[in-house]
């Protein structure tokens, strides 16, 4: 039976939903937006007397780190993005929920002043600002800031302790982007948001403090549901005892992960962006109202884990023809993106991940080559270099790695 706050979150999200377009930060669209568009966009905010924007420290290249805060509330709400510095999607929907925070309207005005009464919100977007420019997953130390957390080798690290030990926020978001090609269950649809309440030790116990980041998922999830149903993964909880989000839910406070996945023609996760737009203004309105104390746990053990099932595409019943012998199988390709140093695209390329029997995995795209015959007409020795002048050769059907040719026909 839906309850009546039930109701009136569904209602809060479909209005976010419905209105983002108002609030989106337009200079930004796309993922890799870099680290001066950041810095812009958070001097502009500043001049707003309802934000404190500071700097808190320098990454190891010499970058600031900035922390936002907002609101008077005695709930303090910390959230972090892009401590991986090429997990872009959250930092881009914190820019839109600024915008959301500094706008006057009569939709929103009521719920913005009880948000900021009730709760204080401390923003740290782009934690990782080296690993941003470079567009990788580490820092300048080559260390992963997320497997940091008690050797404290980065300043990006320490920063982070410090801020949750002298803060100690109720809640706490650990904003991240996981691969595009993993599935909710073992399924065909795409892991498009993933959540996790991490593990504070090895048992996965759950006490108070886990089973409110529980509660609040299972809210959340709820809400998604009507945008991306059945899309909506639990990521593992396998305890790591070096991971920050582990540890903050150790260290006291209510850790919600939440993972940016893959949707299907998105590859800029412009709509996954809007997603988390909704889903971290949900999560304000439940915990300024403690509404998700209604939640049980026991929905959030229902959540699919995410497995890995999906290839970009799978060609279906192609009929391979090698010398005189035919035989049918599937190809599984997937695309993989490469950054372009200095610039905000990249470039792509395909490679045939597996041949063969690929009946237990889905495809995001799918092309049945029913009828349909690929003869490789000459061989290829590995090593080879891929280049056009293999099918000038008659070359049909090659394997790349890594720009080397790794099979052939």
């Amino acid at each position: 039976m839906t309850t009546l706050s039930q109701l009136s979150a569904q209602n809060f999200n479909k209005q976010l939903y419905d209105t983002y377009d108002t609030y989106r930060e337009k200079s930004i669209t796309k993922r890799r937006f870099g680290y001066t568009t950041l810095v812009s966009l958070l001097q502009k905010i500043k001049e707003n007397p309802q934000f404190e924007v500071n700097v808190v420290e320098k990454s190891t290249e010499g970058r600031d780190i900035y922390l936002a805060k907002i609101g008077h509330g005695s709930t303090k709400v910390m959230l972090w993005s892009q401590m991986h510095g090429d997990e872009a999607t959250a930092t881009m929907a914190l820019m839109d929920i600024f915008n959301f925070f500094q706008s006057k309207d009569s939709q929103f005005d009521n719920m913005r002043k009880e948000l900021l009464s009730q709760c204080t919100f401390y923003f740290v977007p782009m934690l990782n600002p080296d690993g941003a420019e470079a567009w990788t997953r580490y820092t300048a130390l080559g260390i992963d800031m997320n497997r940091d957390a008690i050797a404290l080798q980065t300043p990006e690290g320490r920063l982070l302790k410090k801020l949750i030990m002298e803060l100690k926020p109720t809640f706490g978001f650990n904003l991240h982007d996981q691969g595009r090609r993993y599935s909710a269950g073992a399924t065909g649809n795409l892991a498009t948001i993933s959540f996790l309440a991490t593990a504070y030790n090895e048992a996965q116990e759950v006490n108070d403090v886990r089973k409110k980041a529980m509660q609040l998922i299972v809210q959340l999830n709820r809400g998604l549901q009507n945008y991306i149903p059945n899309s909506v993964g639990k990521w593992p909880a396998d305890f790591e005892p070096r991971a920050f989000g582990d540890n903050i839910q150790k260290w006291g406070t209510s850790l919600v992960l939440i993972e940016s996945g893959g949707y299907k023609n998105d590859p800029e996760k412009q709509y996954i962006r809007q997603l988390n737009y909704v889903t971290i203004l949900a999560a304000f309105e439940s915990i300024a109202h403690k509404s998700y104390k209604n939640e049980s746990i026991a929905e959030y053990d229902l959540l699919p884990v995410n497995s890995k099932t999906i290839f970009d595409l799978i060609v279906r019943n192609v009929v391979l023809k090698k010398g005189n012998t035919s035989y049918k199988v599937d190809l599984a390709i997937n695309r993989n993106e490469k950054p372009v140093q200095g610039r905000d695209y990249f470039t792509n390329s395909s490679e045939i991940e597996e041949i063969g029997d690929m009946s237990v995995f889905f495809g995001t795209d799918e092309i049945d080559a029913t009828g349909l015959e690929l003869v490789a007409e000459k061989g290829i020795s590995l090593g080879m270099k891929a280049d056009f002048t293999l099918l000038k050769n008659g070359v049909t059907l090659y394997t790349i790695k890594n720009g080397v040719i790794i099979g052939k026909e």
